[in-house]
């Protein structure tokens, strides 16, 4: 899809110039603001996570150019970029890269929403890591163009996303290390002494995905609910070494999606 521009109304700050910047960046989140402007949380290659607030997005007028400010879409930026505000503004954007098939599978989308309020909560603002954006924007793609075998997507996402957060566990070398402390991160023979661990069947499962490739992935048969505990269980992992992860609102929606799959 060849990316194209638009000039959209943005809200500007005073009467100050500032320099412009551009960036590709990833779309994580939104939330409404006031009737019709939305506050959109982008990943940006150049600085990290930003807010943006786009003002009349949400009227007649410009309510059709919503969809590209859904979750996973790509963008390019052209951006006011200054390091003391909370909220950037965005002079123009072209999309480069929309995932049509996230957005127009439920099951995707559904993932495609989830894994962007999870991103909203763990990266942070101002940090940008260029291998952790190319992470992040090759596994969109990759995402979009499975047609089948995606069901474990957001879960291979995770664990994989572990290892830019600084949090990767120590992979297990043994059959016996049936328990996977949450806290250590390491699978061990025996439990550990505090509570935070998982036993052999969850440990199992994510000791797999720990060492898989993406193709690898589509080998791991699971039903829905069994989907369901592993990612509670990638999800309370996070929390103990991202305190305090934001509660992940889209969760039991997706939960509820996939407890039938």
């Amino acid at each position: 899809m060849s990316p194209f521009t638009l000039n959209i109304q943005i809200i500007t700050f005073g009467k100050s110039r500032k320099m412009l910047d551009k960036t590709p960046g990833i779309v994580l989140h939104q939330i409404k603001y006031t009737d019709s402007g939305i506050v959109t949380q982008i990943y940006t290659e150049k600085f990290g996570r930003q807010s943006f607030l786009i003002k009349g997005m949400r009227n007649k007028k410009a309510g059709k150019h919503m969809v590209y400010f859904q979750p996973l879409t790509i963008i390019d930026l052209v951006m006011y970029y200054k390091e003391s505000r909370e909220i950037q503004t965005i002079k123009e954007f072209s999309v480069s890269y929309a995932p049509a098939d996230v957005h127009n599978n439920l099951k995707k989308s559904s993932i495609a929403i989830f894994l962007g309020e999870v991103l909203t909560s763990v990266l942070k603002e101002e940090s940008p890591q260029e291998d952790l954006f190319k992470y992040i924007r090759d596994s969109i793609v990759y995402f979009d163009n499975r047609k089948e075998g995606f069901l474990n997507f957001h879960i291979a996402f995770l664990t994989g996303l572990c290892s830019y957060l600084g949090f990767e566990p120590a992979k297990r070398m043994n059959e016996e290390d049936i328990f996977f402390d949450l806290v250590n991160g390491k699978f061990l023979k025996v439990p550990p002494v505090h509570s935070n661990y998982t036993g052999n069947e969850i440990s199992e499962v994510l000791a797999y995905f720990f060492n898989s490739s993406w193709e690898d992935i589509n080998n791991i048969a699971m039903s829905g609910s069994k989907r369901n505990e592993v990612l509670s269980t990638l999800l309370r992992y996070y929390s103990i070494h991202l305190p305090p992860l934001k509660k992940i609102h889209s969760l039991e929606i997706l939960k509820e999606i996939f407890t039938e799959t």
